[in-house]
């Protein structure tokens, strides 16, 4: 019984990524065919809709936001900016088929320079190694944990987590390209500043993408002196917050939006708003840079998932598809 509903499962999963990989295969061979702007952007809605749904036909509620995260945020937005022949989509000579789908779906960006070694190395495996201790105690022993701490080891798994995903998507880049990878964050507990965290330490992928996709055209749009890059500022943390709430819709179906996730974004952008106004007069030691992340992030960014059971069954999602990977590749040494 299990072995079919696993291979069910995976059935829905490389259905959905075949699907994800037809689509982009039509934007490469296709829609680059147009003249960049609305010809482009017209023959590129049905993948965005395409992608808005796939996430709904994966079997699990991490897979699912994972999917979302992957498919209906960035790989849409990539593909937005590469209507107006912008963002990592675009290059000239343009990209092969391959590599157009592999930087169109993994969640990394091109190292402008040789990474710096970092204060606080792990490597992959040491982080995937963490990351499972966690998972494992997260599992056995969350009922006996304060919700503080419960919060702290979500912070670091979260951490990790994206830390593995842009390292696992470094590999097949690598293969790929040649090419070395920016790192997913720059030790973002040592942040001075949360113009510094949210600018230039913490998950610079997405960091990225929202700086192309939604701040430079807003500054542009609003035109020159201090109102157009504070507007940006504020529009990016804002359509930030409303992917996260998508991204936990999508976690939870059906569940009603709360915006909490949305207004922590918010509030952040204020803040970094207000910094950049006092011109560095307001800026906070960093302890309290990093205190005031973790502490909103308590008050408004994780009490919606922890308040639908959306976390628990994350773990044990986690831990059940460790598990049947342990014993996957186990099966090969014995």
């Amino acid at each position: 019984m299990l072995n079919n509903q696993m291979e069910g499962e995976i059935k829905k999963i490389a259905y959905v990524w075949l699907s994800a990989v037809a689509a982009l295969s039509y934007s490469r061979l296709v829609s680059a065919k147009l003249p960049k702007g609305k010809w482009r952007l017209i023959s590129i809605i049905p993948v965005l809709f395409l992608f808005a749904i796939l996430p709904l036909h994966t079997p699990s509620a991490f897979i699912r936001a994972l999917t979302a995260f992957f498919l209906t945020w960035l790989t849409s937005f990539k593909l937005l900016l590469f209507s107006f022949d912008s963002g990592p989509l675009h290059s000239d000579p343009p990209k092969s088929l391959p590599v157009f789908i592999a930087v169109a779906t993994l969640p990394f960006t091109l190292a402008a320079a040789p990474r710096k070694p970092p204060k606080l190395p792990l490597n992959l495996p040491a982080q995937i190694a963490i990351a499972a201790l966690l998972v494992s105690l997260l599992f056995e022993q969350r009922r006996n944990l304060h919700p503080v701490a419960v919060m702290l080891l979500y912070c670091l798994l979260l951490f990790l987590m994206i830390e593995i995903l842009v390292g696992l998507s470094s590999k097949v880049v690598w293969a790929l390209l040649g090419e070395e990878l920016q790192s997913p964050s720059d030790e973002p507990y040592l942040a001075a500043s949360l113009r510094e965290f949210w600018g230039r330490r913490w998950n610079l992928t997405v960091n990225s993408i929202l700086r192309e996709a939604v701040f430079q055209p807003v500054r542009s749009l609003v035109g020159g002196g201090q109102a157009g890059p504070m507007i940006g500022v504020l529009a990016s943390f804002a359509v930030s917050g409303i992917m996260h709430e998508l991204l936990f819709w999508y976690l939870t179906p059906g569940a009603r939006p709360t915006w909490e996730m949305t207004a922590f974004f918010v509030l952040h952008g204020v803040c970094v708003v207000a910094e950049f106004a006092g011109k560095g007069r307001w800026r906070l030691p960093g302890f309290v840079t990093v205190a005031f992340v973790i502490g909103t992030s308590f008050w408004l960014f994780f009490p919606p998932v922890m308040r639908n059971g959306a976390d628990v069954r994350v773990i044990e999602e986690i831990r059940f598809a460790g598990e049947l990977l342990l014993n996957f590749l186990f099966s090969f040494t014995t």
